[in-house]
């Protein structure tokens, strides 16, 4: 019976319209209650959900990308990839995936990303002669590896999510982000090649030489620096995962401030403060959701999902896939932290016994998520792009395919290979 209060009134909370992490507390106090249980578990859970000193990570990597993103490093990326691949047919689609991506490795934020690139390249494109939809789609689906990246907050808050199950080092999942990261970007760029040539867009010119790349990377250079900094210290035994958080701020004040001189003290006060509000926001669902995992491990929702799972195939290659099938239904209700946050105690035990590796389906998670970021009713990412194209969500939805196919089959790739997310761990020792 608390089972089913606790499910039931979580998702009629949801259907309600209740932000998630009060629709999460309110429904682990109702189990409480109809289980006789002390309420104070509920603030217990929450301030030792709280409590853990690698959570300094998250806070510090926010800051870093809203300081990129007030900052001017966009315009810079933007040049480098208008360069790069802007002579190629459809070569603003093309710059625009490259620069999501650069740009999604400085700022670790798929929201940061599409807002930033967005505001920039999807007004270009719609001058150009590029439909609205297609800028929509080409700018919210390359923002989302940013999900991938070394600076994503995410990926922490899968560590730890994960961390009364199974041990995953921060510096492993972001070495195993990396290789999927790239093939998500590839496919990403043949999704918009393709889409280009059927709609005969233009190519932008000659190719200007690898003279004018090299100027505009130099330009670029200092703000994209921030990742193999990351790398860098964290290989060389310089600074820890958490430290190098702190670092990736540090370095982001250097740049914007004194080399570029592009941060305003306006800017740097909204930064500031979005970064404030968005750690609040994770923070207080981290806390609510260390409750709601202690009820979901009380009773036994895990071992449960496990055999019902098993009942319909014993197979692995079907578990897994019915696994990508609830992550991507749930996450297209849930933000990025919270399905991370319920689904992994549930999930990441299935599929550990279904044999797959724990790093691995870290980054099965992430690409969930980050379907779900691209998809209503709380397709975040897709909203903004929406917004800054003046299109609506079902003119974009109605062209999405090609886009959607290239993140289907990224996802299927890292659930089916695991070489492809495990590769560079097993290299470097983990």
């Amino acid at each position: 019976m608390e089972l089913w209060i606790l499910g039931g009134s979580f998702l009629l909370l949801l259907l309600l319209g209740v932000p998630v992490a009060f629709a999460i507390g309110l429904s682990s106090i109702a189990t409480l209650l109809a289980a006789d249980l002390p309420l104070a578990l509920v603030f217990q859970k929450m301030v030792g959900g709280m409590q853990v000193f690698s959570f300094l990570a998250i806070p510090f990597f926010i800051f870093a990308g809203e300081l990129m993103l007030h900052g001017g490093i966009a315009e810079r990326i933007v040049n480098l990839a208008n360069r790069l691949v802007g002579h190629v047919r459809g070569g603003l689609g093309m710059s625009n995936v490259v620069g999501c991506t650069l740009f999604g490795g400085v700022a670790g934020s798929p929201l940061a990303d599409v807002s930033a690139m967005g505001s920039v390249m999807i007004p270009l494109m719609k001058r150009e002669g590029y439909h609205a939809d297609y800028a929509v789609n080409v700018t919210t689906h390359a923002s989302l590896v940013g999900a991938l990246m070394p600076t994503s907050h995410n990926l922490i808050i899968y560590v730890l999510a994960a961390s009364g199950i199974a041990a995953v080092s921060v510096f492993n999942l972001i070495l195993a982000a990396l290789l999927p990261a790239l093939l998500l970007t590839v496919a990403n760029l043949v999704a918009a090649y393709g889409v280009a040539v059927k709609r005969g867009y233009p190519t932008h010119g000659a190719f200007p030489g690898w003279r004018a790349v090299g100027v505009a990377f130099v330009a670029a250079l200092p703000g994209l620096l921030v990742v193999g900094i990351i790398l860098g210290g964290i290989l060389s035994g310089v600074f820890t995962a958490t430290e190098s958080a702190a670092t990736a701020v540090c370095w982001a004040l250097l740049v914007t401030g004194l080399v570029y001189r592009s941060l305003s003290w306006r800017g740097f006060v909204e930064a500031c403060a979005k970064a404030c509000k968005t750690t609040g926001v994770v923070l207080l669902l981290i806390g609510i959701s260390s409750a709601f995992g202690y009820l979901l491990a009380l009773y036994e929702v895990p071992q449960l999902t496990g055999e019902l799972l098993t009942r319909i195939s014993a197979e692995p290659w079907v578990i897994f896939l019915l696994v990508n099938l609830l992550l991507f239904l749930l996450g297209t209700f849930l933000d990025m932290a919270a399905t991370i946050l319920i689904c992994t105690p549930i999930f990441l035990p299935v599929c550990q016994q279904a044999g797959m590796d724990p790093t691995q389906f870290g980054i099965v998670m992430l690409l969930n998520c980050a379907l779900g970021l691209n998809t209503p009713p709380v397709g975040s990412t897709q909203f903004v792009g929406c917004a800054i194209g003046g299109v609506s969500v079902g003119q974009v939805m109605r062209s999405i395919w090609p886009f959607y196919g290239a993140l289907v089959v990224t996802l299927m790739l890292v659930t089916f290979w695991p070489a492809l997310s495990l590769a560079l761990p097993r290299a470097f020792g983990g």
